[in-house]
This record gives C-alpha cells, sequence and structure tokens, in this order.
C-alpha cells in the first residue's frame, strides 16, 4: 500500500489554503487561477480525523466525472486537470500531482454551503426527531429514518472554520446574507445539480440520500466551485440494500462516522486515533463508489 498524503508542500508556489482535505496554491503570474491539491486527509464532525492512502485522488476523479456530467446545468471553475498543461511553476511536482490535483479559476466563494436531501438522514434525522421543524420546513409526524422526502429539499448552512462546526440555517436565514433572488438562483442550480446526479446514480445501483456543493463567483456568474458528490460531500446508499426505518449501508465516510460515534469522544480536537481496519475499510468503501459512478 502507498503512503497516504497527508499534506503537500511545494516550493515556488504560495499555500494559500489548508483546508479539512485540500491544499490551494496560488501560482505566481497566474493571479486568477488556484492550484486545488485533495490530499488524503480525511475528515468527520469537522474535525480531521486521519489519512487514507489514496483518498485524494478519488476524490478529484469523481469530482471531474460529475462536472462534466453536470456541465449543462452550470458552468464550473475546471480550467484542466492534465499536469501537462499546468503553469511551468507546477511542473516540478507532477508526480505528486497527477491525479489528485486541478487547476481552476480563482472566484468568490460564497459565505453559505449549498445542501440538499433527497432522504432524511444524519443530523437532519436527528434533528427531526427533536421537533418537526427543521431548518425551517416542517414535515409530517410518523417519519422514518432514511425515508425519502416527496422532493429534494435545499437547507443551507454555514461554513465553519477548521475545527469548528458548520450549522444549518434556513432559507429565509439566507435571504437575508445573499437577497431572496441570488438565494432562489442558488437554490434552483442546487437542486437540479441533485436531481440529475441521483437519476444518473441510481441507474448505477447507488441512492445519493444527499450531498454539498460549493458556489462561488467568477464576475458576476455563479459557478460551481471545490469537490462534487464525492463520498466526502455525500451519502452514497447501495440501492439494492435500501430499507427505511433504520440507518443505511454507505459508500461513504458515514462509517468511519459510525464507529467514531461509539467512543467517548466529544467531536472536537484532537482527534482520536483509528485503528487501521477502520482506515483500510473506509477506503474501500471510496474506492467502489468511483468503481460504481464512473464505471458500473
Amino acid at each position: 500500500m502507498t503512503d497516504a498524503v497527508r499534506e503537500t508542500n511545494f516550493a515556488g508556489l504560495d499555500l494559500v489554503h489548508r483546508g479539512k482535505v485540500r491544499d490551494m496554491y496560488a501560482i505566481p503570474g497566474h493571479e486568477d487561477k488556484l492550484l486545488m491539491v485533495a490530499t488524503d486527509r480525511i475528515s468527520a464532525f469537522d474535525v480531521v480525523i486521519d489519512a487514507i492512502p489514496g483518498k485524494g485522488k478519488v476524490l478529484t476523479q469523481l469530482s471531474l466525472f460529475w462536472f462534466d456530467l453536470l456541465g449543462d446545468i452550470v458552468e464550473n471553475h475546471l480550467i484542466t486537470a492534465n499536469v501537462d498543461e499546468y503553469p511551468e511553476a507546477c511542473r516540478p511536482y507532477a508526480a505528486e500531482l497527477d491525479g489528485r490535483s486541478m487547476l481552476v479559476h480563482k472566484t468568490k466563494p460564497l459565505s453559505v454551503e449549498c445542501i440538499v436531501r433527497g432522504y432524511i438522514s444524519g443530523s437532519f434525522w436527528k434533528a427531526y426527531q427533536k421537533n418537526r421543524v427543521v431548518c425551517g420546513f416542517e414535515f409530517p409526524e410518523g417519519m422514518q429514518e432514511s425515508d425519502k422526502f416527496p422532493e429534494a429539499i435545499f437547507t443551507p448552512s454555514t461554513k465553519a472554520d477548521l475545527g469548528d462546526h458548520d450549522e444549518n440555517i434556513s432559507v429565509e436565514a439566507m435571504e437575508k446574507m445573499l437577497g431572496e433572488e441570488q438565494t432562489r438562483l442558488i437554490a434552483d442550480i442546487s437542486v437540479a445539480l441533485y436531481s440529475k446526479a441521483a437519476d444518473y446514480a441510481r441507474s448505477k445501483g447507488i441512492i445519493i440520500a444527499d450531498t454539498k456543493f460549493e458556489l462561488g463567483l467568477l464576475g458576476d456568474r455563479l459557478i460551481l466551485i471545490d469537490e462534487v458528490l464525492t463520498p466526502d460531500s455525500s451519502r452514497f446508499w447501495p440501492l439494492d440494500q435500501y430499507t427505511p426505518g433504520k440507518g443505511q449501508p454507505s459508500f461513504d465516510k458515514q462509517f468511519l462516522r459510525d464507529y467514531l460515534d461509539t467512543l467517548d469522544w466529544d467531536k472536537n480536537p484532537p482527534a482520536p486515533q483509528i485503528p487501521q481496519e477502520i482506515n483500510e475499510k473506509t477506503g474501500a468503501r471510496y474506492e467502489e463508489a468511483l468503481e460504481k459512478i464512473t464505471k458500473g
């Protein structure tokens, strides 16, 4: 097994942000572009937990697939993922960048994350059990865990700094931040992206229960940025095992979250040490998602 890439450091490139998973670099002489590198770090509950060998390449290949499939709905920030086409300053690191990086347009990211849910699960299910009104939506009594919503719903959240937790907000709260017209456009784009992707994934035997999109402004145009529909940003369930009324088996990091929930850990840094078996099984789920979606 190859070693995990926990972080990158490239002389001659300017590290502008090290997130939970991605390292972002500015490139001298190319101020309108960024180099986005997916490391093998994995986070849960907004805390970096460990690193899984090859995970960054899975995220990158899945994102490239979805960028291509969804390009008719909204443009995206991808310029190229071919390292031979990167600026000269990137070339010394071609081997490290190959398969896990993208050259992208520099944008102004929105101040909210765009979450679309087709099924009730995770934190949304926990919130519903306490109150039938969640994120401004009122749901009927008697819903079961993993039930399908009549139609996909848009539930934005705030963006947390590294180590903090995202917080769900209502669409009305988002309207106060970004305005009604912008909010409606963002919601419409997000639901359209989810709906097309969910239909495609279902044909490959995968339910996309929910997902998180990032949108940004390139000039005055809204475009899709960051990663798209990966096991990091989505819940993928096997269609042939779907049974409402309980949690579902998954092709994403829910397996890791479930393990962490068994520990006496308050979901704040520092992260607990993860057994090798959990690391490997999580990685295998990511690889299976890539295989089913892109090759199926």
